[in-house]
C-alpha cells in the first residue's frame, strides 16, 4: 500500500518554560533592542575606547610628544602670580587680548588669547594660534600651537586624539552624534544587565553566577559570548559611570534636566546665562581681580568652612563682565592635577561686586555627583591604580563592542542557513506526493 512521505515545515518551539513559569515577558524585545543600540554604537566606542585608554595618560603622553610646552621645575621657587603672567603674555602677544591664565600641570600655565581688532582693516588679528603656553617661573613663552593640527606634528597627537574621542574632529555636529549615542549607551547599560538575568525563577543566584563566569575550553562562539556578558557585568558601574558622564560632555540640556529632575542640581551654565549686559573692557585690570579675587575667597572660605590653597586660574568672561578667580579648595575631588578644581569665586568686572560662589562638592548633591563623574571620567582620582583601571576600560570596551560583532554575526549566519534550510524543505513539501512500493 503506498504511504504519501510530505515533509512538515518547521514549527515555532513553545515559550520555554520550568515548574509551571513562563519567560519574562517582552525579553526578545528587549535582546532585539541590545542588539541593534550595539550595532549602531559598536563602531563608534571601538574609536572612543581606544582613544579613551591613551587619554587616561593624556599629560604623561603630552610629555612624551610636546616636553618643550612643560617647564623646567625650580623646587624652592616660588611661581610668579596669575595677573603677573597675564600681563607678561599680554607683553609677547600684543595682537591678542589675554582672556584666562590658569595651571593645566603644576609646571605649565595656558593663557587663551582673543583676537583684537586690525585698526587698517577692521577685522581681527589672525594669531596664528589657538593654544599658548608659558613658563610658571620666568613668565617667559614655552610655545604656541593650533591645537588639534597635525600638520605641526606630534606636538598636537594628543589634542588631536582628544578632539577625536570628543567630537570625531567633527566639531558640534560629532560632539552631538557622540552625545546621542552615549544617552543610547546609558539607557542600553540597564538593557544589557537586564539580559544577564536569568530567565527563570528557580535557582535565581546558581544561574545568575554563571553569568559572571568565561567558561574555559568552549567553542569560539561561547568564549566571545562569555567575554562579552562577563566582561560587562564585572565592570558594568563603571560602563554606566562613563556613558552618564559622557552625555554630560557632549549633550548638556539632556544631561542637566535629567539632573534637575532627579537631585537637588544648580547648572555651572546659568553663571555663564547672565543677564547683564556684555562688556570687553572691565575697569579692574589682572591686578585689581586678582587682589580682589584673593579677598573674596579668602572671605568666603572663613565662612563656608574650607580652606583655599593655590591658586589655579584667572578669567575675564565677557559675556557677563565678570571674573572668575579659582583656587585649590579642601572641597575638590580633583588629585593629580591642578587643572579643575572647581572652588571658584565670580565677581563683577567693574565693582569687584561677588556674583557667585562654586564648590565642587557639600552643597548640591547633582554638583557633587557631577564632580565626581568628571574627575572618574579624566581619571583625576584614586592615584595610579585607577589611572591604568581607566586605561584598561577603555580597551575592555572595544573589546565589547567587538565580540557584540561577533555574536550578532554568527546569530545571523545561523539564521540565514536556518531559512534557507526551511525554503528547501518548502519546496519539496509543494512537489506531488511520490509512491512508494
Amino acid at each position: 500500500m503506498a504511504e504519501t512521505l510530505v515533509k512538515a515545515r518547521p514549527v515555532a518551539p513553545p515559550i520555554p518554560t520550568r515548574r509551571g513559569i513562563r519567560v519574562l515577558p517582552g525579553r526578545p524585545f528587549w535582546v532585539w533592542l541590545h542588539r541593534y543600540c550595539g550595532l549602531a554604537m559598536a563602531a563608534f566606542l571601538v574609536v572612543v575606547g581606544l582613544t579613551g585608554s591613551l587619554l587616561a595618560f593624556n599629560f604623561e603622553l603630552e610629555r612624551v610628544f610636546a616636553p618643550h610646552l612643560f617647564a623646567m621645575p625650580r623646587p624652592g621657587i616660588t611661581p610668579l602670580d596669575l595677573a603677573t603672567l597675564a600681563e607678561r603674555a599680554q607683553v609677547i602677544v600684543p595682537h591678542g587680548k589675554v582672556e584666562r591664565v590658569g595651571y593645566t600641570e603644576t609646571d605649565q600655565v595656558q593663557v587663551d588669547f582673543a583676537p583684537r581688532m586690525d585698526p587698517a582693516t577692521g577685522r581681527p588679528y589672525s594669531l596664528g594660534f589657538t593654544e599658548f603656553f608659558i613658563d610658571p617661573w620666568t613668565g617667559k613663552e614655552l610655545g604656541r600651537r593650533n591645537r588639534g593640527d597635525l600638520s605641526q606634528g606630534f606636538v598636537n597627537l594628543m589634542p588631536f586624539l582628544y578632539e577625536l574621542h570628543w567630537r570625531l574632529v567633527a566639531g558640534d555636529v560629532g560632539q552631538w552624534i557622540l552625545g546621542i549615542l552615549a544617552l543610547i549607551w546609558t539607557l542600553d547599560c540597564f538593557n544589557g544587565f537586564y539580559l544577564t538575568l536569568p530567565v527563570f525563577r528557580p535557582g535565581f543566584w546558581r544561574r545568575w553566577r554563571q553569568a559572571w563566569v568565561i567558561k574555559r575550553g568552549a567553542s569560539t562562539f561561547r568564549l566571545n559570548f562569555d567575554l562579552h556578558r562577563a566582561g560587562g557585568l564585572w565592570v558594568w558601574p563603571l560602563l554606566l559611570i562613563f556613558a552618564w558622564s559622557s552625555v554630560m560632555m557632549d549633550i548638556r540640556p539632556v544631561y542637566e534636566r535629567v539632573m534637575r529632575s532627579v537631585f537637588d542640581y544648580q547648572s555651572p551654565m546659568d553663571e555663564f546665562r547672565s543677564q547683564v549686559p556684555p562688556k570687553n573692557s572691565p575697569r579692574l585690570d589682572w591686578r585689581a581681580a586678582q587682589t580682589t579675587g584673593e579677598r573674596l575667597i579668602d572671605a568666603q572660605s572663613k565662612k563656608r568652612g574650607f580652606t583655599a590653597g593655590m591658586p589655579l586660574s584667572l578669567m575675564y568672561f565677557s559675556g557677563n563682565g565678570a571674573y572668575f578667580y579659582e583656587v585649590r579648595g579642601s572641597r575638590d575631588v580633583f588629585q593629580r592635577a591642578p587643572k579643575g578644581g572647581g572652588t571658584y569665586v565670580m565677581f563683577d568686572g567693574d565693582t569687584g561686586e561677588l556674583r557667585q560662589v562654586s564648590q565642587p562638592t557639600g552643597e548640591h548633591t547633582g554638583n557633587t555627583l557631577e564632580s565626581w563623574l568628571y574627575a572618574l571620567h579624566m581619571a583625576r582620582v584614586f592615584g595610579r591604580p585607577y589611572q591604568f583601571l581607566v586605561g584598561l576600560l577603555g580597551l575592555l570596551i572595544s573589546m565589547l563592542s567587538v565580540t557584540g560583532i561577533y555574536i550578532w554575526w554568527n546569530k545571523r549566519l545561523a539564521r540565514t542557513l536556518s531559512s534557507s534550510r526551511s525554503r528547501a524543505l518548502s519546496r519539496v513539501a509543494s512537489k506531488p506526493a511520490e509512491s512508494i512500493t
